[in-house]
Order: C-alpha cells, then sequence, then structure tokens
C-alpha cells in the first residue's frame, strides 16, 4: 500500500482519548507525576498506569519511580519522539481542520 503526499494519518496510539490527555498535559510541561496526571486527566489510576505502560513502550515517555520524602513518587515526561509525535498530531489534525473549510467566495 502506497501512501500519498498529501494523505493525512492521524497516530492511533495517541487518538485514544485518555492517551491522548496525557500526551497533551505533557507536552505543555517539562514533567508531571502521576498524581497530577490522574487529577488533571480524571483517568482512573489503573486506566492511566495502562495508558502509560503502552506509551513507555512506544518510546514516547519515560518513566522515572523514585521517592520524595519516603514516599514513592511516579515521574513522567515526553521523550523526544514523544514531543515529536504528539506536535505531529496536532499538526495532522489542524490539516484536516483546514481542508474541511469551504474555498473562500
Amino acid at each position: 500500500m502506497t501512501k500519498h503526499k498529501n494523505e493525512l494519518i492521524v497516530d492511533r496510539l495517541i487518538h485514544e482519548p485518555g492517551r491522548l490527555s496525557i500526551m497533551t498535559v505533557l507536552s505543555s510541561v517539562e514533567s508531571a507525576d502521576f498524581v497530577f496526571l490522574e487529577r488533571l486527566t480524571g483517568v482512573t489510576k489503573g486506566n492511566l498506569s495502562s495508558h502509560l505502560t503502552k506509551l513507555e513502550a512506544a518510546g514516547l515517555i519515560k518513566i522515572e519511580k523514585r521517592f520524595v520524602l519516603k514516599k514513592p513518587n511516579t515521574n513522567v515526561e515526553l521523550t523526544p519522539l514523544g514531543r515529536k509525535r504528539i506536535a505531529n498530531y496536532w499538526d495532522q489534525l489542524e490539516k484536516l481542520k483546514n481542508r474541511s473549510v469551504p474555498p473562500s467566495e
């Protein structure tokens, strides 16, 4: 199957609503901890953990487990590939939006 130069491809891994919200939050900060992501995205702990595992396996995020004041803390940040993929995702949606606008009369 050949791809056309102007073909828009939506990143299916990122497009899932839970992962999209996670990637969007991470694209606007240097890093975020698990609780911050949970509260901001509204995703349950189990679903958040599952989404983070998939994103990490794809190389889009880096997860660091550490202790802060003797309490476990999970810190998450986008990798350079993750930053590139989320930027490309938004670019593809913008192109799709622009294509749907009727030409001016």
